[in-house]
């Protein structure tokens, strides 16, 4: 990963559509933070096109920003803790384990990468772009078991031991977004984590279709064929998409992500239309 490159704040402020203050305040980070979540979607389409994932900033500049396209969570958030550096903020990259939907008995890896981002008028954040269809609206203050609405459904961080979870109240239940440490994440873990995302057999990027959107009063995902818009009032629609050109017409209208016409992702007999 590049250290050196300072990311281009115009060009990233005119692609999430932001004309709001530069200050280091928790305004300017929380309205960062949502215009980056409305218009950058989580996809992991490289993978399905057969390429591997760089996330040295040049790179992402080039994919998100230049290119208009999305990415996953060492792309989503390693471009955004640059423009928040850039900006003053006090930003540290940190590593979880994802537990969203994960029987409590199967163990997962550290491939999850999110931040913590320190502000002056309201201490330390949770900032994550990047965890698709659970990705944060607003960031998440960092403050222990105090719910916060911080998407289409409350928030809050709990303590695990020495370690932390990231935690979303679905109905009257809270659950495991992710379970983490606090302490910082080197680079190398941070380049070894994105390989096992992008590359191990065993990774689910690998064998899933995945794309994922939040504005404030919905949430769009895609996972193989199955397409929902989750509404904060707790409507789901949902639809199977039947063709490839119809996936294409989907991944354009709703989440802003054009293709040639004719592009096809994965190898036949993946579970979404070829």
């Amino acid at each position: 990963m590049s250290a050196a490159k300072s990311p281009d704040l115009d060009a990233y402020f005119a692609r999430i559509g932001y004309t709001g203050s530069r200050m280091v305040s928790h305004a300017t980070l929380d309205a960062i933070h949502r215009c980056h979540a409305e218009t950058i979607p989580f996809e992991n389409l490289d993978i399905q096109l057969g390429r591997r994932i760089a996330i040295d900033l040049a790179s992402i500049e080039r994919k998100l920003v230049q290119n208009r396209r999305g990415g996953y969570c060492f792309e989503q958030n390693t471009l955004l803790a640059a423009v928040l550096r850039a900006l003053g903020f006090a930003v540290t990259m940190l590593l979880g384990r994802v537990r969203w939907q994960i029987p409590d008995d199967v163990q997962t890896p550290l491939v999850h990468a999110f931040l913590r981002v320190e502000t002056p008028d309201a201490g330390l954040h949770l900032a994550d772009v990047g965890f698709g269809s659970m990705t944060l609206y607003r960031p998440l203050r960092w403050q222990l078991d105090a719910p916060q609405p911080c998407g289409l459904e409350p928030r809050r961080l709990t303590r695990r031991g020495d370690s932390f979870a990231h935690q979303a109240l679905i109905g009257e239940a809270w659950g495991d977004v992710y379970i983490f440490s606090p302490s910082a994440a080197p680079g190398i873990d941070l380049e070894v984590s994105n390989w096992f995302t992008c590359a191990h057999p065993e990774s689910a990027f690998l064998k899933n279709l995945r794309a994922s959107r939040t504005v404030a009063d919905r949430r769009f995902t895609l996972l193989n064929a199955e397409f929902k818009i989750r509404h904060a009032d707790g409507r789901v629609e949902q639809r199977t998409i039947a063709t490839a050109d119809e996936l294409l017409v989907v991944l354009a209208e709703f989440f802003g992500l054009r293709f040639p016409p004719g592009t096809r992702f994965g190898q036949p007999g993946m579970p979404w239309p070829q």
